[in-house]
């Protein structure tokens, strides 16, 4: 279906139950190529080699954590803790030739009501020349609260590609509880983003891969949808 799509390269989550080298042959002769893969936190804490292996075994060029665990609200020393771990794992990847990066959930950003530096602010400073890359879920970062345009600036450079995911004209933002119903995910160009300027200020930074990810009630209906609009601004 997704090579169906027209789609060449994808980011994987899990491989479920398969081993990385054999998801890796299905996609492959579905003409679909891993350029990113997700990991988990866990894991990399407890077996930073297992899961380098796994992505090695996908023949991923990033390696992305989606997800910092945490309990409650996500803190200042939180993010430092992370961004320990983050720069440790960003060179032992490096080494390898693979680059780390972090995907944010929309907590990092304090709902947008913080004053001075957000937690995702104390991230990227903790990680800076570390060899970590972000990866922006545009929906997630607009219903944190944050600006995506400022985003992309502040951060030039360490934008290795994007979730491109649309949130409902109406939904409330500067929410930072990582969490949101599926009615507020809608189709791509539908929603409350700017599309034709967002993906343009992206890709003259050097961004280059511009992910799907649809979670909304109905993926399968709205994929394609997306994709019309997306392949008719011709960017």
């Amino acid at each position: 279906m997704v090579a169906s799509y027209g789609i060449k390269e994808v980011e994987t989550a899990g491989t479920y139950t398969m081993t990385p080298q054999a998801f890796r042959a299905e996609l492959e002769k579905r003409g679909l190529k891993v350029t990113s893969a997700h990991v988990q936190y866990g894991d990399l804490k407890k077996d930073f080699a297992a899961v380098l292996a796994q992505v090695k075994g996908l023949g991923s060029a990033y390696a992305i954590v989606p997800w910092i665990p945490h309990e409650g609200e996500f803190t200042l020393a939180a993010a430092d803790a992370a961004a320990a771990d983050f720069a440790r794992w960003g060179e032992a990847f490096a080494k390898e030739n693979i680059k780390f990066g972090y995907h944010p959930h929309g907590y990092e950003f304090g709902g947008g009501k913080m004053m001075g530096e957000t937690p995702f602010d104390r991230l990227a400073k903790g990680t800076a020349g570390k060899n970590v890359y972000f990866e922006l879920d545009v929906f997630w970062a607009v219903r944190g609260g944050a600006d995506v345009f400022k985003l992309l600036e502040q951060h030039r450079g360490r934008w290795m590609g994007l979730h491109v995911k649309d949130i409902r004209k109406g939904a409330e933002i500067g929410l930072s509880d990582g969490g949101a119903p599926a009615t507020d995910k809608v189709v791509v160009g539908t929603g409350q983003i700017d599309w034709p300027k967002l993906i343009a200020a992206s890709k003259a930074q050097g961004v280059q891969h511009f992910y799907i990810e649809d979670e909304s009630t109905d993926p399968l209906a709205n994929i394609p949808l997306s994709l019309a609009y997306l392949r008719a601004l011709k960017l």
